[in-house]
């Protein structure tokens, strides 16, 4: 049966990355699937138009300051009157903190809600610079509360669910996002793309990444730094834009490192392209739930080195290496991969890639939806493997 599934989120931007890219194939999905899936994201001025990914309304959001030009849904009237008339079958969510409220109003209308763990609340608030124990209260608290209110909690990662375990939450369904693998592919490698970053001799570094404080880009230039200081002649590229980017720019002049800031990269081919032509693809983000980048990356056919303090190592396996969250950590894991051959580096990257179809994602997430508030309390624990509405 037909489902009109409302989707909101914050955050997203035409240049923002892994939410975006998430919420457009997971639509896609759903339309496919014969359902009708309507998103709901803040921006400058109204929008309502139908897209591969069925129909986007965009409603005036205020700017987040210092955050590179993400925009937030603090009007809780106007998206509750919108909810009212869209009717939603199901709504998902895809903000834990200031979209929270959704939830009581999903409970009070009797919708069925989901909320989509993007990212670790407690690890969040650190990067915010809260104190551990403070910021692990104040997820806990806040957890609670969204396990309470929301039909289910969808995790893409067993790391994602952990701190909904702590608290006892029982109804965690775990979900897996996916990756394009028709676009991210190893023929998208080629000598041209290569060639404009680096010469034969020097090895490739490639980061992309929203240049925002969780992400640790800054991680990404110790490692280069430690690097080259060890005789190894890595050069450094960086796909990205956010709030970071001056305060790196400034580093890279000053130490005069081998490292290129190219901005937001627009087009998925030649984003692919600069992927699958590196040597070695850095993920230094400690929080990440998922790491869409560094799957894609994979799919390409090249290895990543990720941050040990992530959900990264449960997702790359033995296709990459595991760092500790230092410049010179992240160094050591480079300099491991590239004691492989490449051939088998290449092949156990894409290899592994090729276990997150977006299929399986979609049809993850489907499934998540059928956990109703009436059955919420027979939900222990459940792996989602497939299914449909």
């Amino acid at each position: 049966m037909s489902q009109r599934i409302v989707r909101l989120a914050n955050f997203v931007t035409p240049v923002s990355g892994g939410l975006r890219t998430a919420l457009r194939h997971l639509g896609a999905g759903y339309l496919a699937a014969g359902h009708q899936p309507v998103l709901v994201v803040p921006g400058p001025g109204h929008r309502d138009e139908e897209t591969d990914q069925g129909r986007v309304i965009t409603l005036p959001g205020r700017r987040v300051p210092g955050m590179g030009g993400y925009r937030v849904l603090l009007d809780r009237s106007a998206v509750a009157d919108l909810l009212a008339d869209l009717r939603p079958d199901r709504l998902e969510v895809s903000d834990r903190t200031t979209l929270r409220w959704t939830g009581g109003w999903a409970r009070r209308n009797g919708v069925p809600a989901a909320m989509v763990s993007h990212e670790s609340l407690d690890g969040l608030l650190r990067s915010w610079g809260m104190g551990e124990t403070i910021a692990r209260r104040a997820a806990d608290r806040l957890n609670r509360g969204t396990a309470r209110d929301y039909s289910a909690v969808i995790c893409t990662t067993e790391w994602a669910a952990a701190e909904f375990h702590r608290i006892g939450a029982r109804n965690v369904v775990r979900a897996p996002l996916g990756v394009d693998l028709e676009r991210c592919h190893p023929r998208q490698r080629n000598a041209a793309a290569r060639n404009h970053y680096a010469r034969p001799s020097e090895v490739l570094l490639v980061l992309c990444s929203r240049l925002s404080p969780e992400k640790r880009p800054e991680r990404a230039l110790d490692a280069v730094a430690e690097l080259r200081r060890r005789g190894v002649p890595a050069v450094l590229v960086v796909a990205g834009e956010g709030p970071q980017r001056a305060r790196l720019e400034a580093r890279i002049r000053a130490e005069q490192l081998p490292v290129r800031l190219v901005g937001h990269i627009s087009a998925a081919d030649t984003l692919a392209a600069l992927q699958a032509s590196a040597d070695v693809v850095l993920a230094p983000g400690p929080i990440e739930t998922f790491g869409l980048a560094a799957l894609e990356a994979m799919a390409c056919g090249t290895p990543v080195v990720v941050s040990a303090s992530s959900a990264l190592p449960q997702i790359v396996g033995d296709a990459g290496e595991t760092a500790a969250d230092t410049g010179p950590g992240f160094a050591d894991a480079v300099q491991r991969l590239l004691a492989r051959p490449e051939t088998e580096r290449r092949l156990l990257a894409r290899g592994r890639a090729e276990h997150y179809g977006w299929d399986r994602a979609v049809a993850g997430f489907l499934a998540a939806h059928r956990t109703t508030q009436q059955d919420r309390d027979a939900v222990s624990y459940a792996e989602v493997r497939g299914g449909v509405l």
